[in-house]
């Protein structure tokens, strides 16, 4: 047995065995944890660590006796749903054909009591398993008790429990630790989660801030290190996200500390930041409303963290005068079809047979409708007497909150961890021996090492829509949801999804909002404003206030030789006396460049037309007859179009060039290249059909059907280009953002989506082009057009390879000049390489250009 087998049989061995001398075979436990949990038999079986019991009671210590897990109770339905949503998730992967086929998943969760020691026994447990007796003399080979757990629920306990079992690599994925000292790959190489770190949250907040222009904020974070990560965050991203600055940072006591609590709101009183950020639990919100309501603090804007932004106990019509209009952000919520149905099949008697014991199940059904296991026919009695029968006591109203499955959250996020870890093992399944990124023996290591791999690799989406994916430090693509609270007349409560901040693909943050659903508490019913000094008028300046945040200033007359304008369009004059307008910049026609490439633009033009003059006039040639003149024609004419779009680049842009540019380059190049694909699959074809007994395929790829095809490839493009434009159009715009002093005017282009597809789209078309003529080009033609082809499409291909990075690194009228020269390159080296050869034989050495010297070639080939 090698050392690292030895290492890993030691630690499985660790938290429950010890071993015997050294001539003993095998290590034998010295006792079992005893835990409540939920369990079903398969193939391979994950893991689960859910809270279903909230309070614990320590056993007594005594140095007499074996120390025993604290005692559990206090019975959580909103957790035990989500260890159902587990068992539900594996139920839908293992009817799925699709996922893991001729594979059946089994699950075995445990309860961990919100107790460290629990949580921490329990997983060790999962990848211990609670064998009574380990044999040293095998080789570990084999599947473990579990490959990969879904928990922990809480960061501590999290912290704890991946920082033993990422030594071995063991697969954790979390539904709700959001620490953001989680994201470390070094201490946590085996972590991952579905739900944003703090880092992202705090983020996610700011661009509200920054939304609402909100640059003057306060924050109350709760004692623990939830709130003081949270504080961390906002210290260093607030300034550098949105410009603003705190008022104040307030830490809010465990305990209803009255005097403390007090004195917190006379902070907020004195303030003149009216929104208040807090990072704190639900309970410590509630302490805190109870001495707002007792001042009256009103006109306040909260903000809420996702800790409290759903906490039923806050609202309380005594409450909601104050915290009507909250906004805050919400983990993402989720749709999962067939769970209601699912939760209402869980019944004792399918379960209580289990050979671990289901008792979480067990103690569902009594703690919430008094039923108990009994040795009766029947199973499960009540304890009035009458039979517990499953389904038409579950449809009581007792169990509404359990089965109210209209605002799926943290369950969403076990949903997405457990096909998380199903489509890692999918992957890592389908990999083939000797071909995977591991190799060597196949011990219970190289099993976690190769799942926590593809789980870095997973990539799919959700039944109800969402990626999910896992980037360097095992988080997920971040998204939340945002909320605000609205009192409605008849003192109920209405919680709205009024937007939602995600990742964007650049790596920020992006959000939307629905103003139009957003309830503003204030008489105005609009949002309040939250700086800490107006913006300074003309004529003067901005003075900072010593010791004060950088938002905080004074507004003074300007002194001699300086200038001060709101306007965008102006900057200081040189002796800063007066203002005058911003120098502006775009790739004109006055320019050296912008003449350059107008003049290139021009050329190409008269040379399409050159060359099509002696096409028309040498029509009735045997070199011309030969390449199919029709498309021929059809391709000059495109090229000439595309000569001629390059001009809508040059020049001041506006909203009618804007919208033009791309769509005349688009279908213009399409139109181009779809002819030549078509001429290729001819030219294919007319080889074909040379073979005895091919004639009839001939009639497939007549002059018709040449048309047709041509009009077909380049409407697909038109329909790309107008549901672009109507989506979302380009349009100029005016950025200041790369010089200060001078305006720089650009067409955004709107939709990155719109344009990558534009371009894919004639990419996808010239490479199958260049595919198709490469296999031609060794046909034995007289005059072979596949060469042509082949070397045209290379050219088209190359530039449009280097355009990509050169055009996102060019800033300005740059990237509309590289973007010119692409189109002139690539158009030059279209009408060169295909009709090149043809103008030089018919101009040059016309005696080349007869059907006997064609045929004498082709017979020599």
């Amino acid at each position: 047995m090698d050392t690292s087998n030895v290492v890993l049989l030691v630690f499985f061995c660790f938290s429950s065995a010890v071993s015997f001398p050294l001539r003993s075979s095998s290590c034998h436990s010295q006792g079992q944890f005893h835990l409540n949990g939920m369990h079903q038999s398969g193939d391979i079986v994950l893991g689960g660590l859910f809270s279903v019991n909230f309070l614990t009671t320590a056993s007594d210590l005594s140095f007499t006796s074996e120390p025993q897990l604290p005692t559990c109770y206090g019975f959580d339905i909103i957790s035990f749903r989500q260890a159902q949503t587990m068992a539900f998730a594996i139920d839908e992967i293992n009817r799925n054909p699709n996922l893991l086929p001729n594979l059946t998943l089994g699950y075995s969760l445990y309860d961990n009591c919100i107790h460290l020691a629990i949580g921490f026994s329990a997983a060790l447990s999962l990848v211990n398993g609670q064998r009574k007796e380990i044999s040293l003399e095998g080789t570990c080979e084999g599947n473990p008790p579990v490959l990969g757990i879904v928990g922990d629920s809480s960061s501590t306990r999290t912290i704890a429990i991946s920082t033993v079992l990422g030594l071995y690599r063991v697969p954790l994925v979390s539904y709700f630790a959001t620490c953001s000292c989680l994201s470390d790959r070094k201490r946590f190489p085996s972590f991952f989660r579905t739900i944003p770190s703090d880092s992202f949250q705090v983020r996610a907040m700011i661009q509200i801030l920054k939304h609402f222009g909100w640059t003057w904020a306060g924050l109350l974070i709760s004692d623990d290190d939830y709130g003081v990560h949270a504080a961390r965050s906002f210290q260093s991203d607030l300034g550098p996200i949105a410009g603003g600055c705190l008022a104040y940072t307030e830490i809010l006591p465990w305990t209803n500390d009255r005097s403390e609590l007090k004195r917190i709101v006379n902070v907020m009183r004195k303030s003149t930041a009216r929104v208040v950020i807090v990072f704190a639990h639900e309970s410590h919100m509630l302490n805190l409303m109870e001495e707002v309501v007792r001042q009256n603090l009103t006109s306040l804007q909260w903000m809420a963290s996702e800790a409290w932004i759903s906490a039923a106990l806050l609202q309380t019509p005594d409450l909601m005068p104050y915290l009507s209009g909250t906004l805050g952000i919400a983990i993402r919520q989720g749709e999962l079809s067939g769970f209601r149905t699912f939760l209402l099949q869980i019944r004792p008697d399918k379960q209580h047979n289990s050979s671990h014991g289901d008792n979480m199940v067990n103690q569902f059904w009594e703690q919430m409708f008094q039923c108990r296991f009994a040795p009766t026919p029947a199973g499960w009695i009540e304890n009035g007497g009458a039979l517990c029968t499953g389904q038409e006591v579950l449809e009581d109203e007792v169990a509404e909150e359990f089965l109210d499955v209209s605002d799926l959250r943290p369950e969403y996020n076990v949903y997405k961890a457990v096909y998380a870890l199903a489509h890692a093992l999918d992957d890592m399944l389908q990999c083939e021996p000797g071909r995977g990124p591991f190799s060597g023996d196949t011990f219970l290591l190289i099993w976690f090492l190769q799942l926590a791999y593809y789980l870095e690799n997973v990539n799919f989406t959700t039944s109800f829509g969402d990626q999910v994916s896992f980037d360097e430090y095992g988080d997920a693509l971040p998204i939340y949801d945002i909320m605000n609270w609205r009192w409605l007349p008849d003192g109920s409560t209405e919680i709205r999804n009024v937007g939602e901040v995600k990742r964007s693909p650049s790596g920020g943050e992006e959000i939307t909002l629905n103003e139009d659903r957003i309830f503003w508490n204030f008489g105005s019913k609009q949002p309040p404003q939250s700086v800490c000094s107006e913006s300074c008028p003309p004529g003067t300046r901005v003075a900072r206030k010593k010791g004060e945040p950088e938002c905080c200033f004074d507004c003074v007359l300007c002194s001699e030789g300086k200038a001060n304008n709101k306007t965008e369009d102006f900057w200081s004059s040189p002796q800063r006396d007066h203002c005058v307008p911003k120098k502006t910049e775009f790739l004109s026609y006055h320019e050296p460049l912008g003449i350059c490439l107008t003049t290139t633009s021009v050329l190409g033009t008269f040379v399409c037309l050159v060359v099509f003059s002696i096409f028309i006039c040498h029509r009735n040639t045997p070199i011309v007859r030969a390449n199919n003149s029709e498309l021929s024609y059809l391709i000059l004419l495109s090229l000439k179009l595309c000569f001629l779009c390059s001009l809508l680049f040059i020049g001041r842009p506006r909203l009618w060039t804007c919208q033009l540019r791309h769509a005349a380059f688009g279908i213009s190049f399409v139109l181009c290249v779809s002819c030549i694909l078509v001429k290729t699959i001819v030219v294919l074809a007319v080889f074909r059909a040379s073979k005895p007994g091919s004639e009839a395929s001939m009639k497939w790829f007549g002059a018709l059907q040449q048309r047709g095809t041509v009009l077909a490839l380049t409407f697909v493009q038109a329909a790309i280009c107008t549901t672009w434009l109507v989506s979302a159009s380009p349009k100029p715009h005016k950025n200041t953002q790369y010089h200060s002093e001078k305006i720089v005017y650009e067409c955004v282009i709107g939709s990155t989506v719109g344009f990558a597809v534009l371009i894919g789209y004639i990419g996808l078309l010239a490479i199958l082009s260049f595919l198709l003529a490469f296999l031609a080009r060794k046909l034995p033609d007289s005059f072979n057009e596949a060469k042509f082809i082949t070397f045209s499409m290379l050219i088209f291909c190359a530039v449009w390879v280097a355009f990509v990075p050169a055009y996102i690194s060019s800033p300005g009228k740059y990237a509309d000049a590289v973007e010119v020269f692409a189109i002139l390159a690539s158009s030059f080296g279209l009408l060169v390489a295909l009709f090149g050869p043809k103008c030089y034989i018919i101009i040059f050495r016309p005696e080349r250009n007869t059907k006997k010297a064609i045929m004498g070639r082709k017979a020599g080939s």
